[in-house]
């Protein structure tokens, strides 16, 4: 009979990881990884075979660390950080878990390139400095201060503009909606995620941080609940989207008949 702890299953679980997918989920190469494995920052992962395996956890802490980096630690303060907080020190309270424990939502990958080969990418043009300025504004394109490379955050949302623009809806006016949709959906997001911080993260929060052992199931929950809060979202926005264009579509034009009259032949049969 085999026991029911994860280093003990012949197969990976549904949440676990190869190196190179931890990697892509956390923003950094697997040369860092591996890295941080021989410094002793991520815990060993769980082996199947020749092939290792990461958890949930494992992300969670890639994640802190990267956040870590960025604020100008260096790698051996971010070990004694980590070793405390196992330890049961409050890292939370020195740091701040935020967006180190919740992670990313989205898993789209932004795109780097240089000015030119953004442009051609997108079929994009010089041609309306203004229309360039308010796409910078709106952070669909982010100029780095050099001004030789552009990083564009969202290619999803990029390419559907461009594809919303050559279907014929004015540039002006797909601005003016994504600034009316962003204001819009920062309220969804707000109330949803309070709602999942009041029944999800603060039961397993103590003194408002999460301890070291509860680290681990709390990222897994997040992590579950991730694709659960997109589903929703995007469930509700397909039925309100269908309702409006079933209203707006079905309207028929001043002096045009609600059905088409019925023929001669349909008369007489």
């Amino acid at each position: 009979m085999t026991s029911g702890r994860p280093e003990d299953r012949a197969e990976p679980t549904p949440d676990e990881m190869r190196i190179d997918e931890l990697a892509r989920a956390g923003g950094t190469t697997v040369r860092n990884v591996r890295a941080y494995q021989d410094r002793r920052l991520l815990p060993s992962p769980r082996r199947i075979g020749r092939t290792a395996w990461y958890s949930p956890a494992h992300l969670v802490r890639l994640r802190l660390i990267g956040s870590l980096l960025e604020r100008g630690y260096s790698l051996g303060n971010i070990g004694e950080l980590l070793d405390n907080w196992s330890h049961g020190q409050d890292l939370g309270e020195l740091l701040g878990m935020g967006r180190e424990l919740i992670g990313i939502f989205s898993d789209e990958v932004p795109e780097l390139g240089t000015i030119a080969e953004t442009l051609e990418h997108y079929g994009l043009s010089l041609e309306d400095p203004a229309v360039i300025d308010q796409a910078v504004r709106l952070r669909l394109v982010e100029v780095d201060p050099d001004g030789e490379r552009v990083r564009v955050p969202s290619p999803r949302l990029l390419r559907a503009g461009v594809e919303l623009a050559r279907l014929g809806i004015p540039l002006e006016d797909l601005f003016a909606e994504l600034q009316q949709l962003r204001s819009d959906v920062d309220a969804i997001a707000g109330r949803f995620v309070q709602m999942v911080v009041r029944h999800v993260i603060e039961p397993h929060l103590v003194n408002g941080v999460p301890s070291a052992r509860n680290a681990e199931k709390l990222a897994g929950i997040v992590l579950r609940m991730r694709p659960l809060a997109t589903t929703v979202i995007t469930a509700e926005l397909d039925l309100a989207l269908q309702q409006t264009a079933d209203m707006e579509f079905g309207k028929c034009p001043k002096g045009m008949p609600a059905q088409p009259s019925p023929s001669v032949g349909d008369r007489e049969s």
